[in-house]
């Protein structure tokens, strides 16, 4: 009994030890001999689907979501969300008021009298969240997209996922002026539209002590853009 109850504080030590090693795995890899590798399309398993489109209120423009589907052993139950096929479901992203939420590969952008349909980007990202500012467009006539993303493999392990960094980028609501607005390597921690001043805040957190993760020991940093301007440019502040 003694040596099952030192078997069983030896594997408890072990998972606890897996836990932490997973926990403290970095977001920022610094080899400098590695090279940046993004997701890869080779993959015969992942087939590219989209949900129906939808169309901002407002606006001109049918948004199409993209995104790769998982095909499961047979046998196998696969759910990606509420409405199924078999043992298969093929929705992709979820829409709330005015934004666009899921794990998406790309968004694709038609105007509604055209047959046409162009892609936001050319190289792999994974689109968390893509939010339509209706309200600076009622202000502004400028209609602009706003995107939370993982464009760059930060951590290098080959793959886009949430283990690496969050980005900000915007659009015009036809999916032109694709432009990042938070800087390579600065972690997004999170954004605010302040409509009386058609300004977009947000918060990044920079790896300042370059230890691949970001803690009390970094520095967050504070930005604003003037949405009522034809350049979106970002203007540092600072509130502390």
């Amino acid at each position: 009994m003694k040596k099952l109850h030192f078997t069983f504080i030896a594997i408890a030590v072990l998972l606890l030890a897996s836990c932490k090693e997973e926990v403290e795995k970095p977001k920022v890899t610094y080899d400098q001999n590695a090279k940046e590798k993004l997701v890869a399309r080779s993959d015969s398993s992942q087939i590219q689907i989209a949900d129906l489109p939808l169309q901002m209120e407002g606006t001109d423009y049918l948004l199409h979501p993209i995104a790769d589907l998982s095909i499961r052993e047979k046998g196998t139950k696969a759910r990606y969300g509420s409405s199924s096929v078999n043992d298969l479901s093929f929705t992709i992203s979820n829409y709330g008021e005015f934004e666009i939420t899921g794990f998406l590969q790309n968004i694709k952008f038609q105007k509604i009298d055209s047959d046409s349909i162009k892609k936001l980007t050319e190289k792999p990202v994974l689109i968390q969240t893509a939010t339509y500012l209706k309200k600076v467009a009622e202000r502004t006539n400028n209609q602009i997209m706003v995107y939370t993303m993982f464009d760059i493999d930060t951590n290098k392990d080959g793959k886009l996922d949430t283990s690496d960094i969050k980005a900000l980028y915007l659009s015009k609501i036809s999916g032109e002026k694709f432009t990042k607005i938070s800087i390579d390597f600065q972690e997004l921690i999170d954004w605010k539209l302040i409509e009386s001043k058609n300004r977009l805040y947000y918060r990044t957190v920079e790896d300042t002590n370059k230890n691949g993760q970001f803690d009390k020991k970094d520095v967050v940093n504070y930005y604003y853009i003037d949405l009522s301007k034809k350049e979106w440019e970002a203007i540092s502040y600072e509130p502390v």
